[in-house]
Parts: C-alpha cells; structure tokens; sequence
C-alpha cells in the first residue's frame, strides 16, 4: 500500500482514504516509462566537469501533473465559455481551489504520486492549489535512484552549470499520473532584453543625439495620455511582475522621479529562501519590469515576485507557479522564455497548464516572445539562427505574446528638437515598421522580433482575423510594441540612467495598457486574446473600431533562419500590431454594457 503523506498543503489536511487506487499491485523495477525525450541540448554539447556529489541539495523540483483527456476537454470548453459573453460562463472566474476540484487530477492521483515521492526520500514541499503540480526536495543520490539517471556538472560558457546526463524515468504505475520534472538542471530561463547601454551623464541629452523612449513619449506614442486625463490610471489594479533576484527598489523611485511619475513603490513578494540581489544583468530585467508596467499604469500596485533558483529550478518558473496559484494579480507579466524544444514536454505541459489556470482565475497573462527573430532557441546575441522555433513560455492558447516594432520615423520629424517634461521628445505616432536590428553595427547578434507557429499546441479557436495562417498551429506573436535598442526605453537601474530593448520592454508595458483595460472595464480580463482577435476581426474586415496600427514593412528574417514579413491584418512579425491604447480601452467590451 502507498505511505499516506502528511503535506504541508491544506488541500492534504482532509484526505480521505485511499481505497482502489493504493490497492494496486507494485510494479516490477524493470517496468519503467521515460518522463521526458527531451534533455536540454546546452548541456548535450557542453564539457563534462565530472560528477555532482551525491549529497548536493536538490531544492524545490515540480513534479507536473496529468489530468484525465475528458477535464482538459471540459477546460478548453469553459476557457471558451468564460470569454463568450452570450455565454452564462462569461468571466465568471474560479479561484485556485475551484480550479483544482473542477478541472485538476483527483485528489487520489494527487497523492498517490506524493507518496511515490516520500517513499523515495524526499521532502514534499507544497501541493499546488490548482492541483497541476508539486513540489518536492531531496539531494542527488535520491534524485538519481528515483530517476534512474546521473547529475553531472557542465561548463557552459565559462560557468559550472548542474544537469542530468540522461533521460529520467518512474515506475509504470505512474505514467497516467505525471507528464515529468519541470527541469533537472539549472540553465536559467534567458531574459528577452538587449544590452544594456548607460547614457551621458547629465541631462543635457537632447533628441538630435538620438531618441529614446522616456514614459511621456510612450503616452503621446502609443495615445495613453488622454486615458489618463480621465482618472484611466491603473488605479486599483494589480500587476505581478515575475523575477528571481531581489533587487533594491531604490532605482525604481529614482526613476520615477526622474520622470515625472507621482511616488508608488512596488511591493516586492519573496517566495521561499531570498535570492538576494543577483547582480547588474538580473537586476537590469527587474527594474525594467517593475518601472515600465509602473510607467503605463502609474497608479497600479506593482508586486515584485522573487524566488530563488536551485539546483534544479529556475526562480521564474517558481514565481509563476506561486503567483497564479496564489492568485496575486489580474495581470501577470514575464519577460523570460524559452524554445519549446529546450523547454521539453513537461515544462510545455506545466507553462500550458499554469497559464490555463491563469485564464480560468480571471488572470492576463503577458508574455515577451523573444528576440531572436523566427530562431527561438537561440538568443540575441547569437551570430546566426539555428531553425524555426517559438518560445514555449510565450507560445500556450491562454496567453498573450508580445512582439516587437522599430520606428521608421524617416527624418525624425516625428520628434521634438529637444526633451522636454520627464525627458520626453516624441509628438505623437511614430510610424513603425518590425523591429529587426540583426547584424547591426549598433547591437550585433540576431536581435529582432520573435514569432512563428508553435510546435507544441494547436491553433486555439479564437484566433482568427485577416492574414492569421491556416496552419492548424497557435501562432506568435499576437501583438507588439517598440523594442528597438536603437530607440530604447529609458530605465534606471545599478544607480544610473539606461536605456534598453527587446521584447521584455513591450511585455511589460502591454500589462500596463491591460491594467488601464481593467481598471475601465470594472473588473479582470482573463486571457485577452479572443477580445483583441474579435477586435482585430472587425478592423481588418473595415467593420470595426481601430485600435491597431497595421505594421505593413519589414520582416523578421535574420542570418541563418528565414522569418516572417509584414503584411496586411495579422503576420506572424508583428501580430495584430502596435495598439491605440484610447481606442482600444473605448473598443473593449465592458460586461453588462
């Protein structure tokens, strides 16, 4: 009989017994099933350092969870119900529990694995309340017998890195029950910004050196001026950012002076151990998170989510797990990813899962979707794309995936000759062509919009509008927003003014225009993508209001991988494009109106 467990979780506390499913005959040490075919290829081409020692803590792992075929099809039909208003369903929300009872693994399946687990030594951590995961501690050894497979340390660029050197696998007996570890390694999930560049001292940068994107000039671009005219400030909304280091929040009250944003510190939340400040790089992605969302909605509560990578799990994808299962935020915002090959089935299975509950919890979920053009497992600073390949964060049917743009302002008649309030020069819509800055003598590298069809989930049933492929695949990005380094957007961080690009820019600036949504809509979005494709529908059919600007130049092709041009209604560049953020919260649908 499996070990009854007693967990941490609440959702343990009233466990009944087990009956049938503890009954079941173990099975023989040679029936086993492979959790995952994939194993990440960094690792696969790195040097072998040698072994790990077989006491080495192994912190935090998720165990990702099955559910039965008919609760995933009863899901996918209540994430429709709950964003059709003639539905009765229409953003009738669930909490973490409800979700858990209602589309989650039994709570039998639930502990049969847990036990599996405190019978092999381990610790169990915590119980996800959606019941899509758990999370669980040991050491090496123990992983290693579990497992059936090996931990090796690696060099990967110049750094000793952690990993398994061969596939895991678990008894037979489990294969209905678990889709595989979330990672058992500790290659960090890449953050989707550019280099850093620090500007002159002094304020006496002025547009004709170049120009760069202060908060005033994203209002007047991107037209959330007027919104905040009217009180549409992000005033009580939340905004989660995701992050893995804890960064002093100083910088972020620097920059909000620097640029004319009234004081609003962020709330930063620590899941489990402290991370600490993790240095400049990390610290970079934060800042630029927390000030941007802060900058869009500058009267939102911005809550900063830490967790501490292992061994074994990178910060992020716990301060994901934490922040929906929680339920923290209406608007959640990301600036990390992954290729979905790099990322393998069990954490394709735990983004789609989580985001899933995301939607179903009433939660927006932004996600960056990566700067490396149409070669998703390669970054930015790669000299040449490897293939086709999407961000498995960005890529699930219950998220949005923001791309990016550049200016092709031409002249520069576009700007002012000289910055005025809060450093801003820009005098209103810049037109804008898809952001590709690969082999530039500025940047280097395959810098450039990310997108494509994802090779992991299939087209969801909103997506539909004039120039979205008949390709039977979820396809990215949905929409854009600046990104050029060229023109970046300024931040402050490490003490110092700075100005940065990429798709972690637009991310977190788009879940600042859902929270203005939010706040006018009187309540949560949930997934927004079927109320932007229905808008975009209406546009692009000249049948609608128009809160999109159509990028119709550029392409996302770069050095070794052919990508996407722009092209009328949606392409797989720039999405639906770059927003009018007035239009688009007056086009919004407001339920009960």
């Amino acid at each position: 009989m499996i070990k009854k467990v007693c967990l941490s979780s609440a959702l343990f506390l009233s466990l009944v017994p087990l009956g049938p499913v503890a009954q079941a005959a173990a099975p023989s040490p040679e029936a086993r099933v492979v959790l995952d075919g994939a194993l990440p290829s960094t690792l696969a081409e790195a040097r072998v350092l040698g072994p790990m020692a077989p006491g080495t803590p192994l912190e935090r792992m998720v165990m990702v969870l099955k559910t039965e075929p008919e609760a995933q099809e009863r899901l996918a039909r209540f994430l429709e119900d709950v964003q059709d208003p003639a539905s009765a369903a229409y953003h009738q929300w669930l909490s973490p529990a409800q979700f858990g009872e209602r589309f989650g693994p039994s709570l039998a399946a639930v502990e049969q694995v847990a036990g599996w687990l405190r019978d092999q030594g381990f610790t169990i951590d915590e119980v996800s309340r959606g019941r899509m995961s758990i999370l669980f501690s040991g050491d090496v050894a123990e992983a290693q017998a579990a497992f059936a497979t090996s931990f090796s340390r690696f060099e990967v660029d110049g750094r000793e890195r952690h990993g398994v050197t061969a596939v895991p696998s678990v008894p037979l007996a489990l294969a209905e029950r678990v889709e595989g570890v979330l990672s058992l390694h500790d290659l960090p999930r890449r953050a989707q910004h550019t280099a850093l560049r620090r500007l002159p001292q002094g304020e006496g940068l002025t547009a004709l050196l170049w120009h760069f994107i202060a908060p005033g000039d994203f209002a007047a671009i991107y037209n959330t001026a007027p919104l905040y005219a009217q009180g549409i400030d992000g005033t009580g909304v939340t905004v989660a950012v995701l992050g893995r280091t804890n960064v002093p929040v100083k910088d972020m009250a620097t920059f909000r002076w620097l640029y004319g944003l009234a004081p609003n510190p962020p709330q930063v939340v620590v899941n489990g151990p402290d991370p600490g400040d993790q240095g400049s790089d990390e610290d970079t992605e934060a800042d630029l998170d927390v000030e941007w969302s802060g900058a869009v909605a500058p009267k939102a509560t911005i809550k900063l989510v830490v967790s501490k990578s292992t061994a074994t799990t990178d910060g992020v994808d716990l301060s994901a797990r934490y922040a929906v299962d929680h339920d923290l935020a209406p608007v959640v915002s990301v600036s990390f990813g992954e290729c979905e090959k790099e990322l393998g089935k069990a954490g394709v299975a735990f983004y789609r899962n989580l985001w899933a509950q995301a939607a179903a919890q009433g939660i927006s979920v932004v996600v960056a979707s990566g700067d490396s053009g149409p070669a998703g497992c390669d970054g930015g600073s790669a000299s040449a794309g490897t293939g086709a390949a999407v961000s498995g964060l960005a890529s699930t049917p219950s998220n949005l995936a923001v791309g990016g743009t550049q200016f092709a302002d031409g002249t520069g008649g576009d700007w002012g000759d000289a910055n005025g309030k809060g450093w801003a020069s820009a005098k209103g819509y810049i037109p804008e062509a898809a952001w590709n800055e690969s082999g530039n003598w500025l940047t280097g590298g395959i810098w450039a919009t990310s997108g494509g069809p994802s090779s992991s989930h299939a087209k969801p049933a909103w997506q539909k509008a004039p120039g979205v492929p008949a390709d039977g695949w979820r396809d990215l990005p949905d929409v854009s927003l600046a990104a050029a380094q060229a023109n970046g957007y300024l931040l402050q961080t490490g003490g110092w003014p700075s100005m940065v690009g990429g798709t972690s820019c637009g991310a977190p600036a788009f879940a600042g225009i859902l929270a203005l949504v939010a706040q006018h809509a009187g309540g949560r979005l949930g997934n927004p993508c079927p109320a932007l494709y229905r808008l975009g529908a209406a546009q692009y059919a000249a049948s609608g209001p128009r809160p999109f600007h159509d990028i119709l130049t550029g392409t996302s092709t770069v050095p070794g991988t052919t990508g996407y041009a722009c092209t009328p209604g949606y392409d797989l560049a720039t999405g639906l494009g770059t927003v009018d953020a007035k239009a688009l919260v007056e086009a919004w649908p407001v339920k009960g109106k």
